[in-house]
């Protein structure tokens, strides 16, 4: 009796787990609406801001989070069964067989089942990241479930994004436009830009218009080591290789400032080496391109101080 109370109580919390968690995501991400970057007690993902993002939300939120919770369920009622049914004083005389056929076919055949099911519709989530090239490739659309191809607009903006040891180097590539991205110490950042976190906060941000499909190129100092450019909001994170080039896509649909990292062990700084996406208006954008095209650094980044 006690032990059938035990289980149904633990059935019901784990049920009411459950339940409440989109809720409680929901709730976080609402408190974390301003943020482009994770924050203290964050259990989920971060905000999505692109259909990439939508799409790993989707995916998580939905088949993944419902069949690992199963599966620790399930799990957990084998546990509790065998250790209240098999003990000794339950069992005194213990069973001689060696094997059961069935159960070693279902424990072989179920798992292969599982992950067949996780990865069809995990095989969309990955051909979102894949770059459209002038409008001539397509990729499977936001809805997990849906398999047909999705026509995505031909990229508007096109960007080189090359590790170093250990920061970023940019290029807009159209308009041959290139700068420098390094992490600011303390003493800068809390000077020049104290409302931005320590060690996410650059001295020059990526800058990209709002609304805008963004071609990204990514490889790495032909002579350094392997990186990867990840960007947590939009979805993405794909290798820097030396000697390679990698392409991803975005098209974020907010302004603000999303962070993120070099996702690579890569050496002594890999920890200090930030990626920081400054999301603008396409007029603010093509005045700060203006300012750089006339090869002003300064006044290009003067163009952003109003919305610091």
């Amino acid at each position: 009796m006690v032990t059938g109370q035990f289980l149904r109580k633990m059935g019901a919390s784990a049920a009411a787990a459950m339940a409440l968690a989109p809720a409680l995501a929901m709730a976080q991400g609402a408190a974390v609406e301003q943020t482009g970057h994770s924050m203290p007690d964050q259990f989920h993902l971060q905000r999505s801001v692109t259909p990439i993002m939508d799409s790993i939300v989707s995916f998580h939120d939905g088949i993944l989070i419902w069949t690992i919770s199963l599966i620790v369920l399930f799990v957990l009622g084998l546990l509790l069964w065998i250790a209240f049914r098999f003990n000794a004083k339950s069992n005194p005389k213990p069973a001689s067989f060696t094997h059961n056929t069935l159960v070693e076919i279902v424990w072989t055949v179920l798992p292969i089942v599982i992950l067949i099911v996780i990865a069809i519709p995990s095989f969309g989530v990955l051909s979102d990241q894949l770059t459209v090239p002038d409008g001539e490739r397509k990729y499977l659309g936001s809805n997990i479930f849906s398999f047909g191809e999705v026509d995505v607009p031909a990229p508007e903006l096109t960007i080189k994004a090359a590790g170093q040891q250990w920061y970023w180097d940019y290029q807009y590539v159209d308009q041959n436009v290139e700068f420098t991205s390094l992490l600011m110490q303390d003493a800068e950042r809390l000077e020049k830009k104290p409302n931005q976190p320590r060690l996410l906060a650059v001295d020059n941000e990526l800058v990209v218009p709002v609304n805008t499909t963004v071609r990204l190129q990514i490889t790495a100092d032909p002579m350094g080591v392997i990186h990867a450019f990840a960007v947590p909001s939009f979805g993405i994170k794909i290798d820097a290789v030396p000697g390679r080039l990698n392409e991803t896509w975005f098209n974020a649909r907010e302004t603000g400032i999303f962070y993120g990292q070099c996702s690579e062990l890569c050496g002594k700084d890999h920890a200090f080496m930030p990626i920081a996406v400054r999301v603008v208006t396409k007029e603010e954008f093509a005045a700060y391109m203006a300012a750089f095209e006339g090869g002003d650094y300064a006044a290009a980044n003067a163009t952003l101080a109003a919305v610091q």
